[in-house]
């Protein structure tokens, strides 16, 4: 992924956040939890990226008996 990309994905994510947060109308308390998930999501999205986190095939869950 070149930076230019990562870069022109940030500003549309932000824009489109801000628009939202803008000019729909909801209480306080859902637009913080949404944007606590955006971001949280924006910086995951920016781990794998970057290749600090690689892909999740090799977790393994313990199956529960």
């Amino acid at each position: 992924m070149s930076l230019i990309s990562l870069v022109v994905t940030l500003i549309v994510v932000g824009v489109l956040l801000w628009l939202v947060n803008t000019y729909i109308p909801m209480d306080g308390k859902i637009k913080k939890i949404l944007n606590a998930v955006v971001v949280i999501c924006v910086v995951i999205w920016l781990l794998y990226a970057f290749g600090i986190l690689k892909d999740g095939s090799n977790i393994t869950v313990p199956q529960v008996r």
